[in-house]
């Protein structure tokens, strides 16, 4: 087939296709992208795996991919910040700017958010695409397009310890060493934690932690959290400070409560099930806050101030890379739990 803009669109649970499309053409205030890097999250497999995450279901054709970079291949009216060339990282998700949760500074909470491959809003895992342009952030050119792809999970690894209140001399654990573990990681070292204990079942993982800056690294194999908890507290000398949980997994929850210190806080960042049983009793009289996380706010700019620095470094997490036409092998690779982040190039 002809392909004047090659697309990767789920049709329903397990139904993945690459199929042409038109070119979009960019609308007020949007700019046109022809689309560079992308990279997989574990969410586009989760949505191609089960056709839904929670309330969002899919409903009728999507596009996938939301961690993103391109560059601007045509200007919207009214779009004065960019110009055609520029090299741009890609925030996903779109708010209103006009509601409560917007004008105070939390846009990530705006009820009208747009976000790419969430249903029913279409990703960017095609050759052209177009997005907002106040949603486009310019890559300096030392900055490559696979580091401003990963600006979409770094930014979580920087919610997430802006939400902890992560900070110089900081003790942190960090359940779960997949990639949103592992750039919180990388984030909270950025930071200042003196200590950053990476916990997970999978040990190639945990290597990755230690090789990322972890100081202690935890091989889970008790499902008892009290037991692993102190097996924590023994590796780090004393409890953490700070726990952000990253895996969802319900006994990973519970150890991130017991392990912390009295006085401390859980962040809540993994996905797992809607419901489950937590210590509260023990939370409670022991003063541990325990805070939701929702994807991230206005920390484009600082992971690009820590990529463009070179205060951190992404491209280590980087383990395979497809071209567009490779997408489905890309997946499969995802699936099947094969490195850290696989990206596909969308360019020619």
């Amino acid at each position: 087939m002809a392909d004047t803009n090659l697309t990767a669109i789920l049709y329903k649970k397990g139904d993945l296709k690459l199929e042409d499309k038109q070119i979009p053409e960019p609308g007020p205030g949007e700019v046109q992208l022809c689309m560079q890097q992308v990279g997989i999250c574990g969410s586009d497999v989760h949505y191609w795996q089960h056709g839904a995450i929670g309330d969002f279901v899919v409903r009728e054709p999507m596009i996938v991919g939301h961690e993103a970079s391109g560059v601007v291949s045509k200007l919207g009216e009214g779009v004065t910040t960019l110009k055609v060339g520029d090299r741009v990282a890609i925030e996903p998700g779109v708010s209103c700017r006009l509601c409560h949760f917007c004008k105070t500074g939390r846009y990530n909470l705006c009820l009208d958010m747009k976000f790419c491959a969430t249903p029913p809003i279409n990703g960017n895992l095609s050759r052209y695409y177009v997005h907002a342009a106040d949603f486009c952030f310019k890559l300096p050119d030392h900055v490559s397009f696979e580091e401003g792809a990963l600006l979409e999970p770094l930014s979580c690894g920087v919610h997430a310890c802006n939400r902890g209140g992560v900070t110089l001399g900081s003790r942190v654990l960090i359940c779960g060493a997949g990639p949103i573990g592992l750039v919180t990681l990388i984030t909270a070292k950025a930071n200042g934690a003196s200590e950053v204990c990476v916990t997970d079942i999978n040990e190639s993982r945990l290597e990755m932690a230690k090789k990322l800056g972890a100081t202690h690294t935890l091989k889970v194999t008790s499902r008892d959290p009290r037991e692993v908890a102190q097996q924590i507290h023994d590796l780090m000398g004393s409890a953490p400070e700070i726990t952000i949980e990253c895996s969802g997994a319900a006994p990973s929850v519970q150890t991130g409560v017991y392990a912390t210190q009295s006085g401390g806080c859980v962040v809540l960042v993994g996905m797992g099930q809607p419901d489950v049983t937590m210590p509260i009793l023990n939370a409670a009289v022991r003063e541990v806050d325990i805070k939701g996380f929702f994807r991230y706010v206005n920390c484009y700019p600082t992971a690009l101030a820590m990529i463009a620095s070179g205060k951190v470094d992404v491209k280590p997490l980087i383990t395979h890379r497809f071209s567009l036409e490779d997408s489905i092998k890309a997946f499969e690779t995802t699936l099947r739990g094969e490195g850290i982040k696989v990206m596909i190039q969308c360019a020619r």
